[in-house]
């Protein structure tokens, strides 16, 4: 049995499907790294919305693939941009998320973090700024769970200089009651986050960074570096302070960097561990073995897919990531929160699912491929 699937160059080629799952089952929290995925919301394909409403979610869908995840021994990573952030989920159905989420984290046992950012504030002072974080974190540490301190659009407007950048974080981490996650999300995922810490040089703003680090290490459980570019994120992990992680968000280069070398290693906070989750969690225990090889052997094929939805225009790869849940049967429909689902090409979708059903990602392959060919159908494309 064959597909039709459309290629990049304006043709048609036959693709045969996998017949048979990647063997993989849930398991227990891994030992030798910290692993959280990155999940996505089930938007509701049946609520009266448009781009500009405010978000309709299917929360029994959107907790159901969280207990997905923390079956496999993942943590999530509530509310990030993966959740679409800023593009079509608002602060006030982020705080429901995080609500929801992290009362179904203490339900099962799971490990949750939650993003805390400025997004219910368009603009504003920095002091504006600061009153927007701490409302958000006092959110999140009631919900019980841990803080993900995001990059703030708002605070990249406000921000004059480093100065800017080392009071307003400063403030956050006096003040935190726990440890928490620094989030350095790169402009390729959001052009708004231009000259974040307070340059577009890179080095000056990873010295700054680090500066924020050093001033309140007790206060940082790690961090996540979302840069797409492993040499950066290797120099700034090497130059962390003792206790502090590195948590890698570069969906480009990850097996290497949660390998790592004989200077250390990344732990994993990465949006491409939705989709990939099993497989993931499957890797990461035979990494717990001290399998190196092992784990790179699993992984490394993933690198791919994941490059392929995180090609530029690079703030759409969530689109990618909902197809596939929709073709794994984890949702019952490939709708998006803001109409999302129009954001990359038919080819890309073809793409991404040939790519995926070699890795053996879909549970039931047979499913994947009826609705790869109900999109195909939809599109025009006979079979």
């Amino acid at each position: 049995m064959t597909i039709q699937l459309p290629d990049f160059q304006g043709g048609i080629r036959a693709y045969e499907p996998r017949q048979e799952p990647l063997a993989v089952t849930p398991g227990s929290p891994f030992t030798s790294r910290t692993v959280f995925s990155a999940a996505h919301v089930v938007a509701d394909p049946y609520a009266d919305t448009s781009p500009d409403s405010p978000a309709a979610v299917d929360w029994d869908a959107t907790l159901a693939f969280r207990r997905h995840l923390w079956s496999h021994g993942l943590g999530v990573a509530e509310a990030m941009d993966t959740a679409q952030r800023g593009m079509g989920l608002d602060w006030a159905g982020a705080a429901e998320l995080i609500r929801r989420s992290a009362a179904e984290a203490r339900g099962v046992g799971g490990r949750i973090a939650c993003g805390v950012g400025t997004d219910q504030i368009a603009a504003g002072s920095l002091v504006e700024v600061r009153a927007a974080y701490e409302e958000q974190l006092a959110v999140v540490e009631e919900s019980g769970a841990q803080a993900i301190l995001m990059a703030s659009r708002t605070l990249a407007a406000a921000a004059k200089g480093p100065e800017d950048y080392l009071e307003v974080y400063g403030h956050l981490l006096r003040q935190s009651a726990e440890p928490v996650i620094l989030h350095w999300l790169g402009p390729m995922f959001d052009p708004a986050l231009e000259g974040y810490w307070g340059s577009s040089d890179l080095d000056a703003a990873t010295d700054t960074f680090l500066e924020v680090i050093a001033a309140h290490p007790d206060k940082v459980d790690g961090i996540k570096v979302s840069l797409l570019d492993a040499r950066r994120e290797i120099d700034i992990r090497r130059r962390l302070p003792q206790g502090v992680r590195c948590y890698t968000g570069d969906d480009f280069n990850y097996p290497e960097l949660i390998a790592g070398d004989e200077k250390g290693f990344s732990h994993a906070l990465l949006g491409i561990f939705d989709p990939l989750g099993p497989l993931a969690a499957e890797a990461v225990r035979v990494l717990d073995t001290g399998n190196v090889a092992g784990f790179r052997e699993l992984l490394d094929p993933t690198v791919e897919l994941s490059r392929h939805l995180f090609q530029p225009p690079t703030r759409f790869y969530k689109t990618g990531v909902v197809f596939l849940a929709w073709l794994a049967g984890h949702q019952s429909h490939f709708t998006m929160v803001g109409g999302l689902q129009s954001a990359r090409s038919l080819p890309h979708f073809a793409r991404a699912y040939e790519l995926a059903d070699g890795l053996g990602l879909f549970p039931d392959p047979k499913l994947a491929e009826e609705r790869m060919k109900n999109l195909l159908d939809l599109y025009g494309v006979a079979q």
